[in-house]
């Protein structure tokens, strides 16, 4: 197995809408939640696929010729931050410029890596990182650098391909909004449809602003340093574990009957089971609190609600916390039912004042400060139709990530490749802790080989 590839970058271009729509002319405003996201990394999400039998100039010039139609619904991807002068020195702020921009960033490079080398390496392989473009950038560099960039690798015998958002245009559901939208277009051309710009469901980019305030909102500094940090992760070992769905069935079946409810959920119960089992792998104290994280979509607990098509960020981190010894002294179903809790307590009320608070005191997220050290937290989400996504060479062998956000104790959930209700989970731990994690009974009993 090749485990010293490098990537090789061939050819670097931009793509620009198709065609300009009228309203891409006008200020593009970001709401209170873009704003939090300054100071964290771009969305770096890829997928691998086998070689298609045509060359690669054809795919090459089919995923640009796409890509460019793509970028007419959400043309604002084609433009980059923007800083508008002020009279006030202690007053910072961004908008989207959509007409002075080259467009979005269109990369294509080779590896010498094999299929093979990503999807049965035990651990994530660090080249995979290469993979992508926007390594290590924060989202306010979206000032200098393209909002939307994808990276075409050629491997050895398949196509990985990369794409890196700027976390501040939007967050997952709107990234894999984007990401359906584009394969969508793509099949459409491929079986001649001739209404190619046509999309079963367009984005909704009008960006939620809360009413009586801005359209553009101001940070509280003078200068960019006083608000962006930037993140380095610490040596990890990266590994994606499956769970079937069969397993995830008898998981939720099992916590529900020992709780007596119906309530709790697939997600709910297998989150459980990975912060109890991370926590054992750490052993921690018994008085050390630990507190484990779910990203919670909040369109639906908008008043009124946000259509869910809504392109933008929208989401929150809901937080719950045990002392380490009473999370595993009780049972699975305790630490289930707990984050049971907290997303029913994550009402429309607390959204609300989630927005009230940034209003009167506007903050910026920190991966270091936003994650407690021990903790957990659940990424991404498994509801995603991630292998939905084709681009004429079949469905995806395997999803990967960049090196974006990416610390101990994160956790990005994936559908399974099966389907039916199947999960994978990407952790990210120390490697002392993954071994520990490795080696756990219980959890490696619900592991899929």
């Amino acid at each position: 197995m090749n485990t010293s590839s490098s990537v090789k970058i061939v050819s670097k271009c931009f793509v620009k809408p198709k065609t300009i729509p009228e309203e891409s002319k006008q200020p593009y405003y970001l709401s209170p939640w873009d704003f939090a996201m300054l100071s964290v990394h771009y969305i770096q999400k890829g997928l691998l696929f086998h070689k298609p039998s045509h060359s690669t100039d054809t795919l090459l010039e089919k995923l640009r010729e796409s890509l460019a139609i793509a970028l007419v619904h959400f043309y604002p991807l084609a433009g980059r931050l923007s800083t508008p002068k002020t009279e006030n020195p202690n007053s910072y702020s961004v908008f989207v410029d959509c007409n002075n921009s080259p467009g979005a960033g269109f990369i294509y490079a080779t590896s010498d890596l094999c299929v093979a080398d990503v999807v049965g390496s035990e651990y994530v392989p660090l080249t995979v990182h290469s993979f992508f473009d926007h390594h290590r950038a924060v989202n306010h560099d979206g000032l200098t650098m393209s909002l939307l960039s994808v990276q075409v690798t050629e491997l050895v015998d398949g196509i990985f391909l990369g794409m890196s958002m700027n976390h501040a245009m939007g967050d997952g559901t709107s990234f894999w909004n984007f990401f359906s939208a584009w394969s969508e277009i793509f099949q459409a051309q491929e079986s001649n449809k001739t209404n190619d710009l046509y999309l079963k469901n367009p984005p909704v980019l009008r960006r939620y602003i809360p009413q009586g305030y801005g359209p553009l909102f101001s940070l509280p500094y003078s200068h960019p340093d006083e608000f962006i940090r930037t993140y380095e992760s610490p040596i990890l070992k990266e590994r994606i574990f499956c769970f079937s769905s069969e397993t995830i069935r008898l998981l939720k079946a099992k916590i529900n009957q020992a709780c007596g409810t119906t309530s709790i959920s697939s997600f709910q119960s297998i989150t459980a089971v990975i912060w109890r089992c991370i926590t054992r792998a750490r052993r921690l104290p018994v008085e050390r609190e630990t507190s484990c994280r779910l990203a919670a979509d909040n369109r639906g607990r908008m008043y009124p609600p946000l259509p869910r098509d809504y392109f933008g960020n929208c989401l929150s981190a809901l937080r719950t916390a045990a002392k380490a010894g009473e999370l595993l002294e009780n049972d699975l179903g305790w630490a289930a039912l707990k984050l049971h809790q907290a997303v029913a307590d994550h009402t429309s009320e607390k959204v609300t004042q989630m927005i009230d608070q940034w209003l009167k005191s506007p903050f910026i997220y920190h991966i270091d400060r936003l994650f407690e050290p021990m903790s957990v937290m659940m990424g991404s989400s498994p509801r995603f139709n991630k292998y939905g996504c084709e681009f004429g060479m079949g469905k995806a062998l395997t999803l990967r990530s960049g090196y974006a956000h990416k610390f101990d104790g994160k956790v990005s959930a994936y559908p399974g490749r099966e389907g039916g209700g199947s999960i994978d989970l990407e952790i990210c731990l120390v490697p002392q802790f993954m071994e520990a994690l490795e080696s756990d009974e219980e959890f490696m009993s619900l592991v899929s080989f």
